[in-house]
């Protein structure tokens, strides 16, 4: 039998990286699982049970003020792994992880993954730079968020999804798109009809398709080639997003 290639194991860059015996000792406690659109994988606060590696499945990373309203931090698809402060000297995290794109995820338990990191072998320093490359996009974002238009920003976030995704299109509603960017559901209509009219997208009934990748890297700002440049420079060339 055939096994889809994006479902396994190593369709997440960070599982592949790992040395050979790591794998192996990994392999038998690696839990495949299918993550829907919206689901929440843990909310700010809560101890974390376990880390995902995505493969075809996109989270973001949320932060979530006390009135509810809320703006993504980060995305991570299958070029990393959701739940870095667990190894980092928390078992808990300010943020909330919420599935963007459906689509499968490898998890480990938090206490496998802890034992590993602090035999600070390989695995440590591919998932210090892993965690190094997140900060940097978190940083950025925040600076994209404050100096930037929604235009902008909106570009930034679709070719940051697009670089995750199998193919070019994604389920999107305006809410999804407000909750991420942070903005009013109306904000988010406006700039997705407005990336439609100028025949970057299509937009249509909670779904977007890219239809001009290099019109979406023209209109955008630096934050994203910062970001991508990061990933490509601290991780290896399989690894980058």
């Amino acid at each position: 039998m055939t096994i889809d290639p994006s479902k396994a194991p190593k369709h997440n860059h960070l599982l592949a990286a790992l040395p050979l015996d790591q794998w192996e000792h990994w392999r038998p406690n690696l839990e495949h699982i299918e993550l829907p659109l919206g689901h929440v994988l843990y909310e700010a606060g809560a101890t974390l049970s376990h880390v995902y590696f995505p493969t075809t499945a996109i989270v973001s990373l949320l932060y979530v003020m006390h009135n509810g309203e809320s703006a993504e931090i980060a995305v991570v698809g299958n070029e990393g792994v959701v739940g870095v402060s667990l190894f980092m000297g928390g078992d808990s995290t300010s943020s909330r992880a919420l599935v963007q794109n459906s689509g499968g995820a490898y998890r480990l338990t938090s206490q496998l993954m802890k034992e590993e990191f602090y035999r600070a072998g390989p695995v440590l320093h591919l998932l210090l730079r892993y965690t190094q490359a997140l900060i940097t996009q978190m940083v950025q974002t925040a600076a994209c968020n404050r100096h930037h238009s929604l235009d902008q920003q909106l570009c930034r976030w679709l070719l940051m999804s697009l670089d995750r995704l199998q193919g070019t299109e994604m389920v999107m509603t305006r809410e999804l798109i407000a909750n991420m960017l942070g903005v009013h559901p109306d904000s988010a209509t406006e700039g997705a009809l407005k990336l439609q009219a100028a025949e970057l997208i299509n937009y249509t009934q909670g779904r977007i398709r890219v239809v001009d990748r290099k019109g979406l890297e023209k209109r955008t700002c630096e934050c994203y080639a910062v970001v991508k440049n990061e990933y490509d420079r601290l991780l290896p060339a399989r690894l980058a997003a």
